[in-house]
């Protein structure tokens, strides 16, 4: 008899529920896609019932339990790993009080207050007053506070979806110090929630009581409830383990526990991350992130609009694809992706900038396409996608690389993309670096449920459980030659096109302003 855990992974798209075993197999999975992953109730705004989460868990983990028959007497430890920035407030009995605010919702509020004085100068003195103020105008729960003021008193926590979804499993408003990532008072080099003498903390003004107990990545976070029993099926008592956040998980589970490896995520939002025991900041001021490796960092750059980009592309240009697939029982990124090798490195002069959506270090950031002739194609708009996301991909990885004083030996991938051969061969040449892809794309999986086997005594650290269950499947080597191409657009094109069309981008901007007032 085998132990198992059972891992839940809850993405912006769908949820999954798998057992899996010390070797890394993924033994029984089962995948419940959201019919609606989010509704708008006005433009920009990206919202979704706690409860449904919930629900779709107690549905997950029953069909599990039915297919698993006598396997699911194997489960030993529970764990769980969520998207970021995704916030539910509760009142004291646990129940959301207004639907949970997801991380891509745009909304943001003007802030009447004035920060105060003292921080105020020191953000001045920082050169930090832009992103200060940034920050403050799309943090959910100044947006809750001035709009929905009632909503905010029946408040008693204000939890990240992880803590919620432990909260329904244990009856503890509890979370792990792996799990805050979001717009909130949190001191990521201490592993603990700022208190008001921190400079950010008049940035997220959340009162120390509506925040929940915190734990550290491998301990318990509490027992399953006998109510929660009867709700999913899985055993009362199992333990519930602390690990961390979808990407953090991700980066355990590609092995990536030392800073030469790169875990590149070709997710809905793409990201470079690297795990090091030093605090590092990956840009200034803003932190890295507390890693599921409990004791280290986790320095990233993101691509906020990473593979969502492809969906787009899909929707809007593919609608060929989109038949033939269904015709042929394939999905259309597999059609779209064999014909990559019909355009060359490069998409002959095409070059695509990825920033469709601003982000706190640029604020006005738009999306571009530069270099069309007569010669271009869909299928070299799609290259130019692909490759568009790795240059950018590649400005992260530089810039950790010169901030941690390190050099990447080797790239480490997960994510939908990463189930192409054909991304994978590009990746590997733009970056030139190898680039490895282990047995299963279910990599946020593994790494959390590498860690739960660790806490519960099956392995001495997440080394030994790295060994037993990461395999690499593929290695993708680089074509040097063609490298040298990447490395020419990347450093002559590619890292001037933001700065060339930021007075344009700021434009805009404030004519899209201007136009919704």
């Amino acid at each position: 008899m085998e132990p198992l855990v059972l891992t839940f992974d809850i993405g912006t798209q769908s949820l999954r529920g798998v057992l899996v075993d010390d070797r890394g197999n993924l033994v029984c999975k089962r995948q419940i896609h959201f019919e609606q992953p989010y509704f708008s109730q006005n433009p920009g705004w990206a919202e979704q019932r706690g409860e449904f989460y919930w629900e779709t868990i107690c549905q997950a983990s029953l069909e599990l339990k039915a297919a698993a028959g006598n396997l699911w007497h194997d489960i030993k430890a529970v764990s769980i790993t969520t998207i970021r920035d995704t916030d539910i407030c509760v009142d004291k009995d646990g129940v959301p009080v207004r639907p949970a605010i997801l991380w891509l919702d745009k909304r943001e509020v003007e802030m009447e207050e004035p920060i105060p004085a003292k921080n105020a100068m020191l953000f001045k003195a920082a050169g930090m007053t832009a992103t200060a103020n940034f920050i403050r105008k799309i943090c959910h729960c100044n947006w809750i506070m001035k709009n929905e003021p009632e909503t905010w008193q029946k408040t008693d926590k204000y939890l990240m979806l992880s803590g919620y979804m432990n909260f329904c499993l244990t009856g503890k408003m509890i979370d792990s110090t792996a799990n805050i990532i979001g717009h909130v008072p949190y001191d990521n080099k201490n592993s603990r929630w700022q208190t008001a003498k921190d400079l950010t903390n008049c940035v997220f003004p959340i009162p120390p009581e509506k925040l929940c107990s915190l734990v550290q990545p491998g301990e318990v976070l509490g027992t399953i409830t006998a109510k929660a029993s009867l709700e999913t099926g899985i055993p009362e008592g199992l333990p519930l383990i602390a690990t961390g956040s979808d990407k953090g998980c991700e980066t355990v589970g590609l092995s990536c526990t030392t800073p030469e490896k790169a875990a590149v995520s070709f997710g809905t939002t793409a990201t470079v991350q690297y795990t090091i025991a030093r605090y590092v900041e990956p840009q200034r001021f803003f932190p890295p992130y507390v890693s599921a490796f409990k004791g280290r960092y986790n320095p990233e750059i993101e691509i906020y609009r990473g593979y969502w980009l492809i969906s787009w592309f899909k929707k809007e240009f593919a609608e060929k694809e989109e038949r033939e697939a269904k015709e042929k029982g394939v999905s259309a990124e597999e059609l779209l992706n064999r014909r990559l090798a019909e355009i060359p490195p490069g998409c002959e002069g095409l070059v695509f900038q990825p920033y469709f959506t601003p982000g706190v270090s640029m604020p006005n950031a738009r999306g571009s396409i530069i270099g069309f002739s007569d010669v271009h194609t869909r299928i070299h708009i799609y290259r130019a996608i692909v490759e568009g996301i790795n240059f950018a991909l590649m400005e992260g990885m530089k810039t950790l690389e010169r901030r941690m004083g390190t050099r990447t030996k080797g790239v480490y991938v997960a994510g939908g993309g990463s189930r192409s051969d054909e991304i994978c061969q590009i990746s590997a040449d733009m970056f030139g670096l190898p680039v490895y892809r282990i047995q299963t794309y279910e990599a946020a999986v593994i790494g959390s449920s590498m860690i739960a086997f660790t806490a519960i005594g099956r392995f001495d650290d997440l080394e030994q459980a790295a060994a037993s269950m990461v395999h690499i499947k593929d290695k993708f080597e680089p074509d040097m030659e063609v490298h040298k191409i990447y490395d020419k657009i990347y450093n002559e094109i590619f890292i001037k096109i933001f700065d060339k069309l930021k007075p344009l981008y700021h434009v805009l901007s404030s004519e899209e302003g201007n136009q919704s007032t």
